[in-house]
Order: C-alpha cells, then structure tokens, then sequence
C-alpha cells in the first residue's frame, strides 16, 4: 500500500487487476482517501470498459482497475506499475524507479499501520502479554489507517513556510516558493 501511494504522489501510471469489479472499485477510491488532503488530477477510472484499454497507452498518469480477463493485454505496458489485487502482488517495470518516504518516515509509517491492523503484534514478543489486546472495529480501523496518513502529511510538509518568498514591491504582496531553501 506504501509502495502505490507513493506511486500516486509521484505521478506514476498504477493499474489495478482483479476479477471482482467490487474489489477494483474499493482499491481505486481507497488510494485516493489515502492522499487526503491533496487531491488526484489526473485521469482516474475505478472500471475501465474493454473498448478503452488502449487508453493505458496514455503518456499521462492514471490510476486505472482493469478486470483480470484482460492481463494479457497489459503485458506489454512498459511504464505502468500493475497492482494485481487477486493475487496480491505489485509488479513495477525496471523502467519505473518509484521514489519512496524518507527513512524515519517510511518505518513510522510502516509501525502504525501494523499497529493498526495487527495490534497483537505489539505485545507478540512480551513474556506476560496482556489478555485485553483486541483489534478495532472495521469503521475504527478506517478511521485509525485515515490518522496515520494525515500524521505523514503533516510531518512531510512541516515547516514548509520557510520556503515561502514574499515579494513586497507590488501593490499586493506576492507570494513565491524558494526551491533553494
């Protein structure tokens, strides 16, 4: 899930395989709910029709669920990273280099979400567990994932003012960002 959100935001083309048009659907808006608060504004298609597969030529990036009866026909898709949610792996081209978090980033992000969905596995290891651990409810869960990813956005842009440029020698002040800070 890291590895497509940050495909996502950095504007790389991610199709999702399945046979149930429920699960492509699901996969497709939860990406989107995951970069809260930004949003996606490129092309964006939960069930792309049969007649419009040669739109995954596209030199633009999408977030694209195809049903898993057309696979053969995204074979030959060079730049395209191929989430395949039936079997649960994510295949990127050797082309495609998917820049990831920062490290301290990345790993707290990975812990919270563990957290999240496998609370056990904080107190795994302890030699007297506590017999109270129990995991949350679904909409919860939904709640608890949508923290964790706001957390990230708000450390990623943290002090993002600093790199804010005020030019005062028009009537209203402009306001530029300095890529050099």
């Amino acid at each position: 899930v890291l590895f497509l959100f940050c495909a996502a935001l950095t504007e790389h083309k991610i199709l999702f395989l399945s046979s149930s048009y429920q699960r492509l659907t699901d996969a497709c808006r939860a990406l989107l709910a995951l970069m809260f608060p930004l949003k996606y504004s490129f092309t964006y298609v939960p069930i792309l029709p049969a007649q419009l597969l040669e739109v995954l030529s596209t030199p633009t990036p999408f977030i694209i669920g195809v049903h898993s009866i057309f696979q053969p026909e995204t074979q030959e898709l060079l730049d395209v990273v191929i989430a395949d949610l039936d079997g649960g792996t994510v295949t990127v081209p050797e082309c495609v280099h998917i820049s990831l978090l920062p490290e301290p980033l990345l790993q707290q992000t990975r812990e919270a979400l563990s957290m999240v969905l496998d609370p056990e596995l904080e107190v795994a290891d302890l030699a007297f567990p506590p017999s109270t651990i129990s995991a949350s409810s679904l909409k919860m869960q939904d709640k608890e994932i949508r923290a964790v990813f706001l957390r990230l956005f708000a450390q990623l842009l943290q002090g993002y003012r600093w790199c804010l440029h005020i030019i005062r020698i028009h009537p209203e002040p402009v306001i530029r960002f300095h890529k050099v800070r």
